[in-house]
């Protein structure tokens, strides 16, 4: 056996409720107005009583033909008019004239309630007398010790004036069907949006391709966008953690080959010299320092790669403090001087003497040093490092260029991959990792900067960056 989905569920439960309230106030306000008829005949009897005994008060002679007509002038129709003395016996009555045999009514329902407050009725009582069921309406007049009674039969005519407005009825009906369609196209759309959603989340579950008929389309309506939102979402996180699995194959890939290199160079060093116990010393010393330089080479690669992983696992690590950028650079320069010496370099630092901004110390140090590195091993010999800043509202602007050959432009987009080498043999001969400028990158866009690189029409490279000053944390 099929069973229902929510939507078919949640519609039945609202309708079932929605009915009840609907049936109950439809109930309500037919007895409502059943009784405001009621009341308003019951006012209608009570103001004839009244207006009967005022007559009886301006009749010259009290006398039975006398009150039957007023009765037949002034009543309606098959109305039955009693008086009934403060003894319960009736004196007069337009029906039935027999009264002698007429039962005492001091005990009748209406009578009672007379006596007791001025005015009393019964509802659909049956006349002992005449054996019939009458509306009746008693009025008090203690002043002249009598009760005067009319009542109506229970015949056609007066359950035509009891009767409730049918119109009522057939508004409410309608009213109900209107609303109880609303309610199934409002809930057959929910339904729909559900069972939609429930073929995603299984296709989802189980790896499934989400484009499928099922989910090709949703209502037209604010359910049926968000779900379309949360598919996308979800298609989009799809397409961008295969992409994140793409690039995380491709920096293994591109890790195992850097380290690659130098680790066979270790080993076929250390394994000359262990096969040739008797090598001479200079050729073994020759071998050990170049061991200990690819050593130095995968320390630096691995520091590199680590620098990266914490700055892409956990950039909320990281601890900002009041930087000098001016002291950080000149402690670089002083750094680098041996090596700027022996290309034959200068190292113009534009920068003013005190340039301070929050930020990761470290990370700030790490793109000075490999950008000025970067420009050491590539801009060429008897060239020049010059470095500016300019204040910029909230943050620092920089210019970090040489005077070098530069870089075909159709390398320059990629400069800041990790691993991307202009001249892949040069660059490993010159010791780099691969890594400097991709870190450079990343340290930057953490402090909430950005950054470009372009040829200079002089010749040489431009790194344009800027850096915030108003930091109170990294940027995610």
């Amino acid at each position: 056996m099929r069973s229902f989905s929510v939507g078919h569920r949640l519609f039945a439960t609202v309708l079932a409720i929605f009915l009840a309230f609907a049936v109950s106030f439809i109930i309500f306000q037919w007895n409502r107005e059943k009784q405001y008829k009621i009341d308003l005949l019951e006012s209608k009897l009570q103001d004839f009583n009244a207006r009967m005994d005022e007559a009886i008060h301006n009749m010259d002679s009290l006398s039975e033909p006398a009150l039957a007509r007023y009765v037949s002038r002034h009543g309606m129709k098959d109305m039955r008019v009693t008086l009934i003395d403060k003894h319960g016996q009736v004196v007069f009555d337009n029906v039935r004239k027999d009264y002698e045999a007429m039962t005492n009514h001091a005990n009748r329902p209406e009578i009672v309630q007379a006596w007791k407050h001025g005015a009393g009725s019964a509802v659909d009582r049956n006349s002992r007398t005449l054996r019939r069921d009458f509306f009746y309406s008693a009025t008090s007049f203690p002043a002249d010790s009598v009760v005067i009674r009319s009542a109506l039969p229970y015949n056609t005519d007066l359950l035509n004036i009891l009767e409730a407005d049918q119109h009522f009825l057939w508004f409410a009906l309608v009213a109900i069907l209107v609303l109880t369609l609303v309610l199934y196209r409002f809930v057959n759309r929910l339904g729909t949006n559900i069972t939609k959603l429930k073929i995603f989340a299984s296709r989802a579950e189980h790896n499934e391709s989400l484009e499928t008929e099922d989910l090709a389309a949703f209502p037209d309506d604010e359910l049926g966008e968000i779900a379309e939102k949360i598919i996308k979402i979800y298609k989009r996180l799809q397409s961008t953690r295969r992409e994140q699995d793409v690039l995380k194959r491709q920096l293994t890939q591109n890790i195992a080959h850097e380290l690659k290199t130098p680790v066979a160079s270790i080993q076929g060093y250390l394994e000359t010299i262990l096969d040739n116990p008797h090598i001479d010393e200079p050729t073994k010393e020759q071998f050990l320092q170049r061991c200990y330089a690819q050593s130095g080479r995968l320390t630096s690669l691995l520091q590199d790669i680590s620098t990266l992983n914490r700055m892409d696992d956990a950039p909320e690590m990281q601890e900002f403090e009041e930087v000098d950028i001016a002291e950080l650079v000149r402690n670089i320069q002083r750094e680098t001087s041996l090596q700027l010496q022996e290309r034959q370099m200068n190292f113009d630092n534009q920068l003013p003497s005190e340039l301070r901004l929050n930020g990761s110390r470290s990370l700030l140090y790490s793109i000075f040093r490999n950008l000025t590195d970067n420009a050491i091993a590539y801009a060429g010999t008897g060239t020049t490092i010059t470095l500016k800043a300019e204040k910029q509202a909230d943050r620092w602007s920089f210019l970090f260029s040489d005077n070098g050959v530069g870089v075909p432009v159709e390398h320059l987009s990629r400069l800041f991959e990790r691993f991307y080498r202009v001249d892949k043999g040069r660059s490993r001969k010159m010791g780099g990792t691969g890594l400097g400028l991709a870190i450079v990158k990343n340290a930057v866009l953490l402090h909430h900067g950005s950054i470009r690189v372009k040829n200079s029409p002089k010749g040489g490279l431009v790194f344009s960056f800027s850096l915030s000053t108003e930091l109170n944390g990294p940027s995610h």
